[in-house]
């Protein structure tokens, strides 16, 4: 029988949903459950997640980034919200978890104004309308005189980051938040709008506790050095990424020996071209030679005799970085290198670190460009989470670098956004006023989940909130620590204006676009059918 409509159209094996019951809640369903998950993972009391990844790697972060990466969400819907809250991070580095958790909820309002019988284009246009109006309120809560700021002023760093490094490591955040600012003005540029996030490493080792944790000004590499010097001051350093060995004397062709004198001398010849490239680099002053591959016996031989020391940096990535915290050009073949070209290190020496040999390569005079936070924990999983609270601290001095302006934290922003954004519905007069009130409703999840995840009463909490701001008090948020309600500049609770302006803006076209759809048509996957595991290859 020939098939008519839109299956006469498609290819067999598509699938077709429309209408509002099939298309446009099923959407807002997916979305809602990923936000379900990343939602109790908010704030600073927020909940660990363990997520086994398909390589059967094990993340136990609360960081909502890094589980939506890994949990490779299928639905295409929901795939708009990771897609906005990969945007986040990427812009700010900060804020995922906000831009999930605040579209998820907006979408759970929007459904329940659709059962009420409102057409989602009014929803959007209410919604729209509320993002703008949100952004002009988001401008006047601003804290005066926060827009000048010194980003070398460890106080005024420290106060902008503390917010987005307690919500990764809460009761760590001061311990954090030094080591991170001491490492980011290391390195901060004359024009901080150049602030380049790459320039902060990370090295973690296992064993000691997060007081052991240092900031070292320069590299510090795992593995030790080739050849018996483990320690070398104030030294001219040459880097050659290609290595240092015989090869460059290697011939190609057919060499006809009469006599074992020839023999010799035809081994000697080698030798004393690998000896005289060795000691051409030893004159020009170089006391370190760094080799991004391998490193010959004979070449390591020479070098010992000369009393140069030997490092391999295999990662052409570390070896970049290397040139950059030594001021040294990355020579391709090993040859005589310009004075030009060679580099300056303060110190380099090899030291166990709980049991682990490194290099710690620094330069305190040279002014290196490069600094490097040392973490100590006693499991993998804590050290990978420190690392995303490093991270999350040097992304927030980069967006500060751009724009330095606060707003009150502990949810005291969302609470003020909600009592004003709701104010502004009653003066509309179309059907989107309802979606207006529904959008002020959706701030109100924030400090409903902050307080829900600090075992405290939500209701209670908010209906405090509200009471406080209606007497004009704007800058009153939830203390977590003793769950009362306190001022936000008592307490010292502060947000970037620049993380929260970006993450609601995402959060409402995220909710925008998934409103949009109305019919989802797949086409038929590509590839032949699913192949079953042979029988006896399954593993018990």
């Amino acid at each position: 029988m020939q098939p008519y409509g839109i299956q006469a159209m498609l290819k067999e094996g598509h699938k077709h949903l429309s209408g509002l019951d099939e298309a446009v809640v099923k959407n807002i369903d997916a979305c809602k459950q990923l936000s379900a998950i990343t939602r109790t993972s908010l704030g600073p009391n927020g909940m660990n997640k363990m997520v086994i990844n398909h390589l059967d790697k094990l993340f136990v972060t609360n960081d909502a980034s890094t589980i939506v990466n890994e949990l490779e969400v299928q639905h295409p819907a929901a795939k708009i919200l990771v897609l906005a809250a990969k945007a986040q991070q990427e812009e700010i580095g900060d804020g995922a978890n906000l831009t999930i958790s605040f579209a998820g909820e907006l979408l759970q309002n929007a459904e329940e104004l659709i059962r009420m019988g409102l057409h989602p284009s009014e929803i959007i246009s209410g919604y729209s309308k509320a993002i703008n109006k949100t952004i002009e309120i988001l401008g006047e809560l601003v804290e005066p005189g926060s827009e000048t700021m010194d980003v070398r002023d460890k106080e005024q760093v420290v106060s902008r980051m503390r917010a987005a490094i307690a919500s990764k490591q809460f009761g760590q955040e001061e311990r954090l938040c030094s080591l991170v600012a001491d490492a980011c003005y290391h390195v901060c540029p004359k024009n901080p709008a150049n602030f380049n996030v790459d320039n902060v490493r990370v090295a973690k080792l296992l064993g000691g506790g997060l007081h052991d944790s240092t900031v070292l000004q320069g590299m510090v590499l795992k593995g030790d050095t080739l050849g018996s010097i483990k320690r070398m001051e104030k030294a001219k350093v040459a880097v050659f990424a290609g290595g240092v060995d015989t090869s460059a004397t290697d011939t190609k062709g057919t060499v006809l020996i009469h006599s074992a004198e020839q023999l010799e001398n035809y081994a000697k010849s080698e030798e004393a071209k690998v000896e005289e490239l060795i000691k051409s680099v030893a004159d020009s002053g170089a006391k370190v030679i760094v080799s991004g591959a391998a490193v010959g016996e004979m070449a390591l031989h020479f070098c010992e005799r000369y009393k140069l020391m030997v490092l391999k940096i295999s990662s052409k990535f570390e070896l970049r970085r290397f040139c950059r915290t030594t001021g040294s050009v990355a020579i391709l073949k090993l040859s005589q290198p310009n004075p030009a070209d060679l580099g300056y290190i303060d110190l380099v020496s090899v030291m166990e670190i709980g049991g682990v040999r490194v290099i710690v390569v620094q330069n305190e005079e040279g002014g290196s460009s490069v600094s490097t936070v040392v973490l100590r924990a006693s499991t993998d999983s804590i050290l990978d989470d420190l690392e995303r609270a490093v991270d999350d601290g040097v992304n927030t001095y980069k967006a500060m670098c751009k724009d330095s302006r606060i707003v009150p934290g502990a949810a005291a922003t969302e609470i003020e956004l909600a009592r004003r954004v709701k104010e502004f519905s009653f003066k509309e007069t179309g059907l989107d006023q309802y979606a207006i009130a529904k959008f002020a409703e959706s701030f109100e999840m924030i400090p409903r989940t902050l307080a829900e995840n600090a075992g405290l009463n939500a209701m209670e909490i908010i209906s405090s909130l509200y009471a406080e701001h209606a007497n004009g008090n704007a800058k009153v948020g939830i203390d977590l620590v003793e769950g009362v309600c306190k001022d936000a500049s008592v307490i010292n609770v502060w947000d970037l204006y620049i993380t929260k302006f970006f993450a609601l803006k995402y959060a409402a076209d995220a909710a925008c676009t998934v409103l949009r759809v109305d019919q989802i048509i797949m086409a038929k996957p590509a590839g032949g059918p699913r192949r079953e595991q042979p029988a006896g290859m399954d593993e018990d």
